[in-house]
């Protein structure tokens, strides 16, 4: 079965849709060992680990290609793309589909901003005109050509130029032929309601730590009218937590004996790698 179908399966189920942000081959195979039904490459997390910089437009597409080629290499589990504006026009959006079709992916985020972009929750934000993105939007679906591609289209319009603007434009997107709708950075849950009430769904909602957006639970989530929830960051955050103090630790100890009980052994980071595997292939033909 096509991934993207897994996708429309996993959203016609009850309850909801919870996509966890992975950014390289490990954290997609950890996510997929708990059970995620998808996973998410997140731009935000991919630029930080692969360059080291924030998420203000620096990525490009042959950077994101690669990570969800090496990511959906690993994994089974349908991997939906954060692809940004798509690099570039409409033609450049139909390479990108076609190269993430290549990949693998079961689908993408594409969205409205100016290029450079940012991350949905910084300052300065600036979108393109409704129409001009449309044309992106139909260049995108066009290029499926007969596969199934999940397209979610995104638009920043909310800080650059209000709730009504996002509101209309989410609109646009559906009967574009959007899969799904995800309206960034809305700043209230009387805001995400609004959304909900006008926007023809399946809606996305982005929860983002510490973010603009409120951070709520599913069931929250569920009753306002949101059944794709992003969690991009945690992950992210908690290995840069995580790593952080550990270095602390073992510059100011000069060994990590005092932390061994919070590192995952030996053994069990082996089994997430596929060590055992690895041991088999090398009996069979050696």
């Amino acid at each position: 079965m096509e991934k993207a179908k897994l996708v429309r399966n996993a959203l016609a189920q009850p309850g909801q849709l919870i996509m966890p942000g992975v950014y390289d081959a490990l954290s997609a195979k950890i996510a997929a060992r708990a059970g995620f039904e998808v996973i998410f490459i997140t731009g935000y997390s991919l630029s930080a680990t692969l360059l080291g910089e924030p998420d203000f437009g620096v990525l490009t597409q042959t950077e994101v290609v690669g990570a969800a080629r090496r990511v959906c290499s690993v994994v089974d589990t349908p991997v939906i793309v954060d692809a940004d504006t798509g690099y570039g026009n409409a033609i450049n959006v139909i390479r990108t589909v076609e190269e993430l079709l290549r990949a693998g992916a079961a689908g993408m985020f594409l969205e409205d901003q100016v290029w450079p972009k940012r991350c949905g929750h910084m300052k300065g934000k600036q979108v393109i005109p409704l129409e001009e993105q449309l044309k992106k939007l139909k260049a995108a679906v066009e290029a499926k050509a007969g596969r199934d591609f999940f397209i979610v289209a995104r638009t920043d319009a909310r800080q650059a130029l209000g709730l009504a603007e996002a509101i209309k434009r989410g609109v646009a997107f559906k009967e574009a032929g959007a899969d799904a709708v995800f309206i960034e950075a809305p700043e209230s849950e009387e805001e995400m309601a609004e959304i909900a009430q006008n926007v023809p769904g399946p809606l996305v909602a982005n929860m983002l730590e510490r973010g603009v957006t409120p951070l709520m639970g599913p069931q929250k989530l569920k009753d306002l009218g949101f059944d794709l929830i992003v969690w991009p960051l945690a992950p992210l955050y908690s290995v840069a937590k995580t790593l952080t103090d550990v270095y602390a630790t073992l510059r100011r100890d000069g060994s990590t004996l005092r932390i061994l009980d919070s590192l995952m052994a030996f053994d069990d980071f082996n089994n997430i790698v596929g060590l055992n595997e690895k041991y088999a292939l090398d009996a069979k033909y050696k």
